[in-house]
């Protein structure tokens, strides 16, 4: 669920909100005499792909030569 907070309360506990922001990793919606204006929302690195496939990497099995054309075989879709 993401929290609202408005901007003076934010002013007065900003770097204990940040903290909790990083911990947590939910966003925030400051808001100004009621109204949202701004969201705030720790940064994410992006995995690489090595790291998004390491549990895999060795259990794949390849039955076919992967370079082999397969022109013949889009053809038979036609």
């Amino acid at each position: 669920m993401t929290q609202t907070i408005s901007k003076s309360k934010l002013k007065a506990n900003m770097l204990q909100i940040f903290r909790e922001l990083e911990k947590n990793g939910e966003e925030l919606i400051v808001t100004d005499r009621g109204k949202p204006t701004l969201i705030i929302r720790p940064i994410v690195e992006k995995k690489s792909v090595d790291e998004v496939f390491a549990d895999l990497r060795g259990k794949a099995i390849v039955y076919e030569d992967l370079d082999t054309p397969t022109m013949e075989d889009w053809e038979a879709l036609r």
